[in-house]
């Protein structure tokens, strides 16, 4: 695995766990445990966001890059073929 894709990985972790707490909380809006663990997964989030950002550009078009077209300059997934 590159470390492109360890990020990803982290990234769509911690983002699935925060979505995830997210809706319960819907349900549950003062359970203090989990508004806790929302708060610990989000600050683990934002550093790995950051870090992917730097060294592959914006994960979504909102990226705090300050160059809004900076992420049509990658290859999208279908120009990228590994030899296996």
């Amino acid at each position: 695995m590159t470390e492109r894709e360890i990020l990803q990985k982290k990234i769509g972790t911690y983002k699935f766990a925060c979505k995830d707490i997210t809706l319960f909380l819907d349900t549950h809006p003062f359970d203090e445990e989990s508004i806790k663990k929302l708060r610990e997964y989000q600050d683990k989030l934002k550093p790995l966001v950051k870090e992917y950002e730097e060294k592959f550009g914006p994960l979504t078009l909102s990226g705090d890059d300050g160059n809004t077209w900076a992420w049509v300059k990658d290859p999208w997934p279908w120009d990228i073929w590994e030899e296996n």
